[in-house]
């Protein structure tokens, strides 16, 4: 290290560059690890036939976890309250899939692909219905996905310019008001134009135009402040552990490309659980599933607002032992 400091390179700057190259190895690594090989496990499905079900739930691999409902309506009703991915319906002559691009196209492809097997086995024909189709402008139902990540981006982001011109630590609560409360300012406008640029490019959901404005500045208020939260107990760590959250773990298990149950066990667990993940199945229910299971995604987002601010203000003005640890290793 003497070495690198006689020609002006701090030990700061060599541990700044290594936590770089170790977030782009993270980033590689996760998105690698969740989307290299997609498979099914346990997708959620009905039908209306007992003998379906057991044939269902034997398949090798439990890619599908079937339930048996009475009937048509009750498989409807299902999708609709997004309890099962989709459904199979025996009739007398010819069956009926029924399935809702809108949870997922590759979901959508994976059971017409499994019940496609099953029917050249068993010699049955089946006609496939979409009951929750995409619109014209989204054929791959990625807007959503793209609409939180671009609000992930922007909330810590901001978070990460306001340290960066005015310090990483609030020097007093006040000054925490002042910037939560810029930051509050700031998702509110961020959620306004972002559901308008989504709107104008994809269109079609005119009348959800409110509730995706208050999910988007829900979004960006609770990365924000969760990225404050951080900044303020690590210093200029916090950014690459917002980095690291909601992107190198957060993009990948958001359920954006591949649905949940199509991901790893890891991604899996995890994507309910993080912002980019919450606001895409907000987004789902708010856009094409009449806000069903909408509660979860948005105590979730609610808890990264509340717990970030709060943090922020308690932490506002001291130098937390982690934080003053880092900051003696960069001078030196």
């Amino acid at each position: 290290m003497r070495w690198l400091a006689d020609r002006g390179v701090s030990t700061r700057s060599v541990a700044l560059v290594i936590g770089v190259l170790l977030l782009q190895a993270g980033f590689i690594a996760s998105y690698l690890a969740a989307f290299h090989e997609p498979k099914p496990h346990e997708v959620a499905v009905v039908t209306t036939n007992d003998q379906v079900a057991q044939q269902l739930n034997g398949l090798s691999g439990d890619p599908l976890k079937a339930t048996l409902v009475a009937d048509r309506a009750a498989a409807l009703q299902k999708i609709d309250d997004q309890d099962a991915y989709g459904a199979y319906v025996v009739g007398p002559q010819n069956d009926e899939l029924i399935v809702a691009s809108a949870a997922g196209v590759a979901v959508t492809t994976t059971l017409e692909e499994i019940f496609g097997q099953l029917a050249r086995q068993t010699g049955r024909k089946f006609t496939v219905t979409d009951v929750k189709p995409l619109p014209s402008g989204d054929p791959r139902g990625l807007s959503g996905f793209y609409l939180v990540v671009g609000w992930t981006v922007g909330g810590y982001l901001v978070a990460s310019a306001l340290s960066v011109s005015l310090g990483a630590r609030p020097s007093t609560r006040q000054r925490a008001v002042v910037r939560l409360g810029a930051l509050a300012a700031y998702a509110l406008v961020s959620g306004i134009v972002g559901a308008w640029i989504s709107y104008a490019i994809v269109g079609g959901m005119p009348h959800h135009y409110v509730g995706l404005a208050a999910l988007g500045a829900l979004l960006v208020f609770g990365v924000g402040a969760a990225t404050m939260a951080l900044q303020v107990v690590s210093g200029i760590v916090g950014i690459g552990l917002a980095v690291l959250l909601f992107v190198i773990l957060g993009n990948p298990s958001a359920g954006g490309a591949y649905a949940w149950p199509l991901l790893p066990g890891f991604w899996r667990a995890i994507g309910p659980w993080l912002p980019p993940g919450a606001g895409l199945a907000a987004f789902r229910s708010i856009v094409y599933f009449g806000n069903s299971k909408l509660l979860m995604p948005v105590l979730v987002l609610t808890a990264y607002a509340v717990v970030g601010a709060v943090a922020t203000l308690l932490l506002a003005g001291r130098r937390p032992h982690l934080a003053t640890e880092i900051d003696e290793f960069g001078a030196a």
